[in-house]
């Protein structure tokens, strides 16, 4: 454990923000790098002469920016400087080597899409509509990619969606940044699980909203967790993945999404359902379908057609409409029309809904084979998905099996990257199955995986 004190000569402002900004300054300089182990709170607060509770409220700033993470029994660790996080890219991990086999990213397959996007763009350039295209379109997009989306969204993903209430943005990272910058100001409390899509943990911190997480099972958001938060926070709106929740891969049951909406009717709380692998699961009925108007419904097509395709949608209350559009004009005043243009033509002429049924049989081919190697007691989530979720039976920490995966060859996302708050982190492991380009390199990566589970020698080496 480092003796690190920190210089809080000539800064001003609250005592505890002041620590965080040292910590984050020592953090930058190199004079604490990643793994250092920090001063116990009580160690910290004598040597300063401040309270436990400064401390304690210090660290916490520290964690919310990423700096430092805490594990019961083990202490707290510098983390290093994280980058802002986005929906589809790990931008702080390391590159992995060429050789490596990539599970970080849950990503569609794209067989045919380079040929089909060429045959698009030659068709668009030929229909002499391409001087709309290089425009600026409406800040809620094209009546034509409104109306298309909304035709998109009630038919793979089973909600009731008019063209009024769609607006076209770029991607599902940027709806879910349009729709909570509408409803939310900084200092606002945003609920989500407690291991969530890390975009909203990048956003949450752009925002400067106070995240908080929701205990989670199998089943996803457990609603008195639920129930208690939203007693003691008064939170703003709740984000949450209820099919194929992100890294989980749980299907929340029907009846326990409509304790979630009853209970968010209780305390007047907004929902933001992110729903970009809905597609996959075609009995789950999304939560916008049972409460339309406290929903706000994030969809796009990164998941079940084209990731690069940069398309998204937020499908809205009336009364939040003319609020979602004016901050889409304050940010980028709208999408690029020629991305939803394409996107506009392939569900029109069923290219996408091809698409969506490859996604859903390499997910399911794909499921099938890591189902057939990893042991069925550590693999966790629904078989539709793109993604699951493996729990790493003892001695493993999570930490010691990423590096010993990627030692042997395979990349994969520690639980670390999704926790919302530092404390009671599982030890697992998210897995894209479908981010290697065959079948056959994602059977070899979870051989290599399974393999190590079963002789986890170097997990014994950080177990003294």
């Amino acid at each position: 454990m480092t003796s690190w004190t920190p210089d809080l000569s000539g800064r001003a402002g609250p005592r505890y923000r002041a620590i965080a900004d040292a910590l984050a300054e020592d953090v930058a300089s190199g004079r604490l790098p990643p793994g250092t182990r920090l001063p116990t709170h009580r160690d910290l607060a004598y040597r300063l002469g401040v309270t436990v509770g400064t401390i304690t409220r210090s660290y916490a700033e520290a964690e919310r920016r990423g700096l430092i993470g805490g594990e019961v029994g083990r202490g707290t660790f510098v983390q290093g400087q994280q980058p802002p996080l986005s929906h589809d890219s790990l931008a702080w991990h390391r590159p992995p080597e060429t050789s490596a086999i990539n599970m970080t990213v849950v990503t569609p397959i794209q067989s045919g899409a380079e040929q089909a996007i060429a045959q698009t763009l030659m068709a668009i350039a030929a229909s002499g509509s391409a001087e709309q295209l290089v425009n600026y379109a409406p800040h809620a997009g094209l009546p034509a990619h409104r109306a298309a989306a909304a035709q998109w969204l009630t038919r793979q993903h089973r909600v009731t969606a008019g063209p009024e209430s769609v607006l076209v943005t770029s991607g599902a990272q940027n709806a879910m940044a349009v729709a909570v910058a509408s409803i939310a100001q900084a200092g606002d409390v945003v609920l989500t699980e407690r291991l969530t899509n890390y975009g909203m943990r990048g956003l949450a911190a752009t925002l400067q909203l106070h995240l908080e997480g929701v205990a989670l099972d199998e089943h996803g958001m457990i609603p008195d967790a639920l129930d208690s938060a939203c007693r003691r926070l008064a939170p703003k709106a709740l984000y949450l993945v209820p099919t194929l929740q992100n890294p989980t891969a749980s299907v929340m049951p029907e009846a326990r999404r409509a304790e979630i909406v009853a209970i968010c009717r209780r305390y007047g709380v907004l929902i933001l359902e992110d729903d970009v692998f809905g597609f996959l699961v075609r009995d789950a009925t999304p939560i916008q379908a049972m409460a339309p108007d406290i929903t706000l419904y994030l969809g796009s097509l990164s998941k079940s057609v084209a990731a690069g395709l940069r398309v998204g949608y937020v499908l809205a209350p009336p009364a939040l409409v003319r609020p979602i559009e004016a901050t889409i004009r304050a940010l980028q005043y709208s999408s690029p029309p020629l991305p939803a243009e394409v996107a506009t033509r392939w569900i029109l002429d069923g290219y996408a809904d091809r698409m969506a049924e490859l996604q859903r049989t390499e997910a399911a081919a794909r499921q099938a084979i890591a189902r057939a190697v990893l042991p069925p007691s550590a693999v966790c989530g629904h078989p539709a998905g793109l993604h699951l979720w493996l729990t790493l039976p003892e001695p493993w920490r999570r930490d010691d099996f990423v590096a010993e995966a990627r030692r042997r060859g395979v990349v994969v996302t520690s639980a670390d990257t999704f926790a919302v708050g530092r404390s009671n982190v599982p030890h697992a492991v998210r897995l894209g199955l479908c981010m290697p380009r065959t079948r056959e390199e994602t059977a070899q990566g979870v051989r290599i995986l399974a393999d190590a589970l079963a002789n986890p020698a170097e997990a014994a080496l950080s177990i003294v």
